[in-house]
């Protein structure tokens, strides 16, 4: 039986969400959360996350080995970090012929600084498991085909990334991804929504108590499916594609990765403060990775809008990557 992937327009989401959103989800007075933080409240009680945030960091998602078996670092070390990430970022060779990346992924505001070394908390050593047997075939398969980017035979075989269709951000989990890492969250009585600038996608969660459909009925980004367990807002997902991308961005993250269909992750998202959501998460993948592994990344809030990123309509980059792969096979550089 052959596998069946839904793609919901975005349009179409925030559409059905409109209406009880509004009559639902106004936001009424702000109280005091279990540590005694003043968080806005939704009518029906629950913590208003509502508006515009941001994941961006500069913490990368493994641990890096100059940090050794440093969990945490000092504030100095931090800042010694963010300025080195920094400094790479802007110390592009001139003669990279892709978009000047100081000027074109540049925010109104700055990457964000963390006393941890990685973004994973489990393992303690802040590195993903070792993948398993199945999840070293499908990387040594994907390693023959040339890699992350793949043969340049067709469009179907290059990344989705460069296909416009996902960059992997959207997750679960939400992995940073380069640049524009925003979203806007909208809730409702019966759903919340996360609208990501990048790659223009809309997550749904459902809160009813609906049974999952069958495994043979697959998203991108999988069945969502949320529930309040006090002030925290926990959600599970299972029913993923083999497509399913896990990546971050290049610089900080391995790019050799796909889950498998056995994927399944569980996301908490506590408000904090009225800026600040401690998102965590955890991943069991038994097709890829030895053991589950978790992580955890800050958002705070940020001024809106968000914009239309129109990837489609300026991907000319996929097509100058096909059209030099016909000329180097005219040459006869690669067959």
């Amino acid at each position: 039986m052959k596998h069946r992937v839904l793609i919901v327009p975005a349009a179409v989401i925030l559409a059905a969400l409109s209406l009880s959103t509004l009559v639902a989800q106004s936001p009424k007075a702000s109280s005091t959360n279990a540590t005694g933080a003043a968080i806005p409240r939704t009518f029906d009680g629950h913590p208003d996350m509502q508006g515009f945030w941001t994941n961006d960091t500069v913490t990368p998602l493994e641990r890096p080995a100059e940090f050794g078996d440093k969990a945490v670092i000092t504030a100095e070390e931090a800042a010694a970090y963010a300025k080195k990430r920094m400094d790479q970022f802007l110390a592009q060779p001139k003669d990279d012929i892709h978009y000047d990346d100081a000027i074109w992924q540049g925010e109104n505001y700055g990457k964000q600084t963390t006393l941890r070394t990685s973004l994973v908390t489990d393992p303690t050593n802040g590195r993903l498991p070792p993948l398993t047997p199945e999840g070293q075939m499908r990387s040594a398969e994907r390693a023959k085909r040339g890699g992350a980017g793949g043969p340049s035979d067709s469009a179907q075989s290059r990344t989705l990334a460069e296909r416009c269709i996902s960059w992997g951000n959207v997750g679960p989990p939400m992995i940073p991804p380069t640049y524009y890492a925003n979203m806007q969250i909208m809730q409702a009585a019966d759903h919340v929504a996360i609208r990501h600038e990048l790659m223009h996608d809309v997550r749904l969660i459902r809160l009813d108590a609906a049974p999952r459909p069958g495994p043979h009925v697959q998203w991108m980004a999988g069945d969502a499916r949320g529930k309040w367990e006090g002030d925290t807002f926990v959600v599970e997902t299972a029913n993923f594609t083999e497509e399913t991308p896990f990546r971050g961005p290049p610089r900080t993250t391995r790019q050799d990765i796909t889950t498998s269909t056995q994927l399944k992750v569980t996301e908490r998202f506590t408000l904090v403060d009225r800026d600040t959501i401690r998102y965590e998460f955890t991943v069991n993948d038994p097709g890829t990775w030895t053991r589950a592994w978790s992580g955890e990344i800050p958002m705070r809030r940020i001024d809106g809008p968000i914009y239309e990123y129109a990837c489609h309509e300026g991907n000319y980059g996929l097509a100058n990557i096909l059209r030099a792969a016909r000329v180097q096979e005219a040459n006869g550089t690669i067959k």
